[in-house]
């Protein structure tokens, strides 16, 4: 971040592991002030330990996305605490693989709670404070798989493509206001998520180098951050396609 934003306050959801941690420490080496929240609280202590020599500072604030109320009353404890959110990374989300078989509403459900309501959960009273103040700056995490539904991904393409589509539809809207929102698409990332994959994972970058893309395009003021770029540009390809051709190309996909 410019020099302008040191000692303003970031909220980075997710921060416990993966990308969310690495944001959160590159937020503080940059000299910001950052909340960070997770659902298991020793990860944050141990990010809060982690940085604690940092220019910025990090301080955990547990919670689950999925709650609501907690959220809503989390957000006015960190604005009462460290000052107003100025920049928010909504970055909570899971994955769990499965194909036709293991397909049921409940598995479904479990995806779109935690990536797609538990996002509008943390989204909704941020955007409504930003709102008001008419300054800020809401990153929102989907996923590359959002531009087309993939084999074994139909939960997850599903709860990243609402996130897509919700934030294309407000960013007219915020723009009004002068709220900034950017709307991010990795590819694979490795995480302790993604490390339980057991599959090929094309164009795999580190964490760092997804937080470092994320800043950098928030920086920008950019509305898509899209990384990485050989794996956006098959995905774009593969989104232009005729289904006829599409199909073709994910039932060669499938496990055999």
């Amino acid at each position: 971040m410019s020099s302008e934003d040191k000692h303003k306050v970031a909220w980075v959801t997710g921060a416990g592991k993966g990308i969310g941690r690495s944001l959160a420490i590159q937020l503080a080496k940059e000299g910001l002030n950052v909340a960070a929240t997770a659902r298991t609280e020793k990860d944050l202590i141990s990010l809060e330990s982690e940085t604690k020599d940092m220019e910025g500072q990090v301080y955990a604030y547990p919670a689950d996305v999925t709650d609501s109320k907690k959220i809503k009353l989390l957000i006015g404890n960190i604005e009462t605490n460290l000052g107003v959110i100025e920049i928010a990374i909504l970055n909570a989300g899971t994955y769990i693989r499965f194909g036709v078989d293991k397909f049921s509403a409940e598995s479904f459900k479990e995806q779109i709670e935690i990536n797609t309501i538990g996002t509008v959960n943390c989204l909704t009273p941020v955007m409504h404070e930003m709102k008001s103040r008419r300054h800020g700056h809401i990153a929102v995490v989907s996923s590359l798989s959002a531009y087309r539904g993939l084999p074994y991904a139909s939960a997850y393409g599903a709860s990243k493509a609402a996130l897509t589509n919700m934030c294309e539809s407000l960013k007219p809207e915020l723009d009004k206001f002068n709220v900034m929102l950017s709307l991010v698409h990795p590819g694979f990332v490795r995480t302790p998520l993604t490390d339980q994959n057991d599959f090929e994972m094309p164009f795999l970058v580190d964490s760092e180098f997804a937080s470092k893309r994320i800043l950098e395009g928030i920086r920008r003021n950019k509305f898509e951050i899209v990384f990485p770029s050989a794996f956006a540009i098959i995905m774009k390809v593969l989104r232009s396609m005729p289904y006829s051709l599409y199909f073709a190309i994910t039932r060669r996909m499938l496990e055999k």
